[in-house]
């Protein structure tokens, strides 16, 4: 009987100890921990996805759409539960057009996330998601698209996988066109399956851009230049157009092309929109500034005549023209229509190296432009404390300095449009408000301005450098350039850049076209024989287009 009792007792303190670890153990869980717990167990049970705002669009002068985002997906795995890889592999690779072999190595990360695919387009997306494979999600997401294919691509530029610009305009702009993400909270149940959606933050779309550009302009631009380079196969070529009267950009085109949707095959050169980035010796097209600059300072005429020697030495430098004469008798205007480098370090010579340097710096160069356009480079120009015995035999026919396409149109533009000097212009509005246009400045008289016109009429006259241009019913003005390129230390043999810029109509500017071709092949690098037809081209087709009247 006692020994009964004695178990009895044994088995009852043996309960009551259980049941005194129990308490003590529910007391810590419930009293101490329970708060931490709880949490826990909600964060186990909530999670938090981030939703894109859309990224604003870059539109064309007219509104059409160059470049808009839209709603995607992003596929991913959690590798762990996905059953069946091999399988799912194949599936979700034949709906995704992704290689198999790379999507099974997504599947079977060592990790509890892995991204399949990103900027999945929905209907795709709809597919997967069809499938109800195990271990296999999406997230909300965005992706640019391009209306108008690989127009404009350099100058609109390319968007990262994080929706942020990376290249032009896209990346410039990045503050304004990327709008702000929003957060969404996803309540899963005891199974991880999600019960309830609930809003954190909501997200705000970017603003659109209005550009200057004009699509039909733009791809006449880049159909010319195309041709360019598939004959003369140079190492880049850029078109810039632009209305000097406003300084609206109508076209900027690139050679090679790029499709900004396809970064992976693209060459990081190619990215490049040179009509900004490109630095160059602008050669003969800067002799037009040499002349404006001694007309201004009426050291010269459009009449006056030099007697000009077959060269002409400056300090330790031998200035020669591109074709071997002999000693000629030319007035400043048979200078500019033929090319002549005596004539124009003579006219420089008389300016000295002083006048001459604070007109370079007045017209613009040794600095950016202003155009709304990232990375813009700004040439290299000499300070006058830096000039040698030689500098005043180069800088007068555009050797000695490098200037950027887009600041020799900006100069140009001050000739066509009567002497002002004003900030290319490449976005037009920024969401409903229009974008502030800041003030040109005089630079030119009109006067000196419409003598320089009616000079460069001469450059495709006959006897002139590009005499074998013209467009019906326009009389066209402008300059050629071939200059040798700067390479350790001295000037190539073999390399040259062919430019011409040049308007239309002469008196009357409404059109002002660039062509830069950087180092054609072949045998002919003449800016009158390869930049100066392009120029033709696109004149013919804009000026109709843009219901300029024949003359």
């Amino acid at each position: 009987m006692r020994t009964i009792e004695r178990r009895i007792g044994l088995l009852f303190a043996g309960f009551l100890l259980c049941f005194l670890v129990i308490s003590a153990r529910a007391f810590w869980l419930q009293g101490v921990q329970g708060a931490k717990l709880a949490s826990e167990a909600a964060y186990q049970q909530t999670d938090v996805v981030t939703v894109p705002g859309l990224r604003g669009s870059l539109l064309d002068r007219f509104g059409n759409p160059l470049a808009v985002s839209e709603d995607a997906k992003t596929i991913y795995a959690t590798p762990y539960q996905v059953k069946r890889p091999g399988q799912a592999a194949e599936k979700l690779a034949a709906i995704l057009d992704l290689d198999e072999k790379d999507v099974l190595e997504s599947l079977t990360e060592d990790s509890g996330f892995a991204y399949v695919a990103r900027k999945v387009d929905l209907p795709s997306a709809a597919r997967v998601a069809r499938l109800e494979l195990p271990g296999i999600g999406e997230l909300p997401d965005s992706r640019r698209t391009y209306p108008q294919g690989t127009l404009a691509a350099q100058t609109i530029g390319a968007v990262g996988d994080e929706n942020q610009g990376l290249t032009g305009i896209e990346a410039g702009e990045d503050e304004v066109l990327h709008g702000s993400d929003g957060e969404r909270r996803v309540i899963n149940d005891a199974l991880g399956e999600p019960i309830r959606l609930e809003t954190v933050s909501e997200a705000s779309d970017g603003e659109d851009l209005k550009l200057t550009l004009d699509p039909a302009i733009q791809g006449k631009t880049e159909e010319v230049l195309g041709a360019v380079g598939e004959t003369y196969a140079p190492q880049g070529a850029t078109a810039i157009v632009m209305d000097p009267r406003n300084s609206k950009l109508l076209a900027m085109a690139n050679w090679p092309p790029v499709d900004p949707s396809d970064l992976e095959s693209a060459n990081p050169e190619d990215l490049l929109n040179r009509a900004t980035g490109f630095t160059y010796e602008p050669g003969s097209t800067f002799k037009a500034f040499t002349v404006a600059a001694a007309l201004e300072e009426k050291q010269v005429t459009p009449e006056t005549y030099f007697t000009l020697p077959p060269t002409l030495q400056v300090a330790d430098r031998v200035i020669e023209e591109s074709h071997a004469r002999g000693t000629a008798t030319m007035s400043v205007a048979e200078i500019l229509a033929h090319s002549s480098n005596v004539g124009a370090v003579t006219i420089g010579l008389g300016l000295g190296s002083e006048k001459f340097s604070r007109w370079i710096n007045r017209l613009g160069f040794g600095r950016p432009t202003g155009v709304p356009y990232p990375a813009e480079e700004q040439g290299i120009v000499p300070e006058l404390d830096e000039y040698s015995g030689s500098t005043m035999g180069n800088l007068p026919l555009g050797q000695g300095l490098a200037v950027t396409p887009m600041q020799m149109m900006a100069g140009y533009a001050a000739l066509a449009n009567g002497g002002v000097l004003r900030q290319p212009r490449l976005i037009d509005r920024v969401g409903d408000e229009a974008l502030e246009v800041p003030p040109g400045r005089r630079v030119i008289g009109p006067g000196v301005a419409a003598e320089v016109r009616t000079m460069l009429e001469g450059v495709l006259a006959p006897g002139g450098t590009a005499s074998e241009v013209s467009v019906p019913g326009y009389t066209l003005a402008g300059k050629t350039g071939t200059s040798q390129v700067a390479e350790n230390g001295t000037y190539s043999e073999t390399k040259y850049v062919a430019s011409f810029i040049g308007f239309a109509p002469a008196q009357d500017p409404r059109l002002l076209v660039a062509v830069i071709v950087d180092q054609p092949q072949g045998g002919d690098y003449y800016g009158g024989s390869v930049a100066a037809p392009a120029f033709g081209e696109i004149a013919a087709f804009a000026l109709p287009y843009l219901g300029v009247p024949q003359e």
